[in-house]
């Protein structure tokens, strides 16, 4: 096989990891409204020209934006209400504010009813009285998306019918997709159907407009792709002889890692494999679609658990924890080269956190993609200093970060460490660990590493009690929230002296 020529290295800059929905913002959670324009222009004025959020997708099991129902939706819940007002598809009492929505967290229970309730009354608005030019754009946008839109708004309308069961639980004929029931659905759900296609061109309609804003003041963005789709999507359901299921649509096996840093019995995720054999016979035209939407709407896109693509942890799914799994091979090198094929050389950052085998290695650097380098991982082994996530060993095909969405905050993980840990930390860094989160932001921003991101929580030197995500655990995560009042003009000018310092100049 020809090695795929490798993407231009990376220039040297530095970002920030926020997810949309922890922005400020009037209802109850961050969205595509004024708030994130705020954070652009926050971004440019600290020498920033990075922005990194997770997957957008639907939230699925436990609200997480890694359990989506689709591969390629956008999520619903960002869409700014305000933008909706705006185009007269809804009135001003339908932005009062209500009980329980709160400006440091996001109260999902609350969040979600609110939310959706505007948006169908939006939607039910723009049914009857949209203007001949938006029915036309919204016709457009269908006809552009229809490869996945067609099937996805089905099965959110008749995900709602059901009661929000599995699809494997569903009438028969729909859940093995008959055509005549298909059909008939269509018909008998004609306005849901409407409701959830509405919906996904005001997404996209919102985005291309941040995203076009975000260009103007020198800001890339970072989406995250997980690797790894939830049982129930509009994709497993639409395309099963894609994954490993058995007759009545249930994985026979599910992915998940090994015991590891985060769990000592390891995580199990619970997602279907795929059926790598199906994908390759036709050409990885899945995988292949999916980037392409992916760029579509980012500039840069972090893959998560890309080991998985040279080998990954297979669960019998009756297993309860993900002790009992093995690790398969997965044809990682040909898919990647079929995406070169197609796409061209792609800015993707491999998340290769974990069990990292040379044979993981070879693969990304086969592809050029930086692989992540977490500080808190650097520090109190007895190695002679080999570990990988110290900055001493470090290389400029890399992405460094203090800690990630699936860390504790520095704050946090500090005062939880060991004291092995902090003497290391002191002795290498030269530091008395009194603020260890802007410590390992200059760390971070002093590698050889290319790029440098850090976590909103880290710039604003929180405690761990305002972390994203606790891996392993299924609830009380992706709910953090800032307000403006907590950022300081300390804060701006300590990224842009950090930025000059270490020549992490807007890309």
């Amino acid at each position: 096989m020809t090695t795929p020529s490798s993407p231009t290295r990376f220039p040297r800059c530095s970002g920030v990891l926020l997810h949309l929905t922890s922005l400020p913002g009037p209802h109850g959670s961050g969205d595509l409204g004024p708030d994130a324009y705020h954070f652009v222009d926050w971004l440019q004025a600290c020498g920033q020209s990075l922005w990194q959020f997770l997957p957008l997708g639907h939230i699925g099991i436990g609200h997480s934006p890694y359990m989506s129902s689709s591969a390629f939706a956008g999520n619903v819940l960002l869409i700014d209400l305000a933008e909706l007002q705006q185009r007269g598809w809804l009135d001003a009492d339908d932005l009062a504010p209500a009980e329980g929505l709160h400006e440091a967290q996001v109260n999902f229970a609350r969040v979600i009813p609110y939310r959706m309730e505007r948006l169908r009354r939006a939607a039910r608005r723009f049914a009857a009285s949209a203007t001949a030019q938006d029915r036309a754009a919204l016709e457009t946008f269908c006809a552009e998306q229809s490869a996945w839109l067609d099937d996805f708004a089905l099965f959110m309308a008749l995900s709602e019918h059901f009661g929000e069961r599995l699809w494997t639980t569903w009438d028969a004929p729909l859940a093995q997709r008959q055509g005549a029931a298909l059909q008939q659905a269509r018909a008998q759900h004609a306005e849901r159907i409407a409701f959830w296609v509405f919906t996904q061109w005001c997404f996209f309609r919102q985005w291309a407009a941040l995203r076009a804003y975000a260009h103007s003041r020198g800001v890339k963005l970072v989406g995250d792709m997980p690797i790894f789709i939830s049982l129930n999507s509009a994709d497993v359901w639409a395309r099963p002889e894609m994954f490993q299921l058995d007759a009545t649509g249930h994985p026979t096996v599910v992915a998940g890692v090994p015991p590891d840093y985060f769990s000592a019995t390891g995580q199990r995720w619970g997602n279907p494999h795929y059926r790598w054999a199906a994908h390759k016979a036709e050409g990885f035209a899945w995988w292949i679609a999916r980037l392409r939407a992916t760029f579509a709407l980012v500039d840069m896109v972090r893959i998560d658990h890309f080991r998985g693509f040279e080998s990954c942890w297979e669960i019998p799914a009756d297993e309860p924890t993900a002790i009992h799994g093995r690790w398969v091979a997965a044809p990682g090198a040909a898919l990647f080269a079929a995406v070169s094929k197609a796409l061209g050389p792609l800015p993707i950052i491999a998340e290769d956190l974990g069990v990292i085998t040379p044979e993981v290695t070879a693969l990304r650097q086969q592809f050029g993609f930086p692989g992540m380098r977490i500080l808190q991982f650097a520090w109190g082994e007895d190695d002679g200093g080999k570990n990988a996530y110290l900055p001493h060993n470090h290389t400029h095909d890399t992405v460094v970060y203090p800690g990630t969405h699936d860390n504790d905050t520095a704050a946090g993980w500090w005062q939880s460490a060991p004291e092995a840990v902090r003497h290391h930390l002191r002795e290498y860094l030269a530091c008395d660990g009194g603020d260890i989160a802007w410590t390992l932001i200059r760390a971070a921003s002093a590698s050889v590493a290319d790029i440098a991101l850090f976590a909103m929580q880290d710039v604003l030197r929180l405690d761990g009690s305002q972390r994203m995500n606790t891996p392993g655990t299924p609830q009380g995560n992706w709910g953090w929230r800032f307000t403006w009042d907590q950022v300081q003009p300390g804060h701006a000018a300590g990224l842009v002296r950090l930025g000059q310092l270490y020549n992490r100049r807007p890309a």
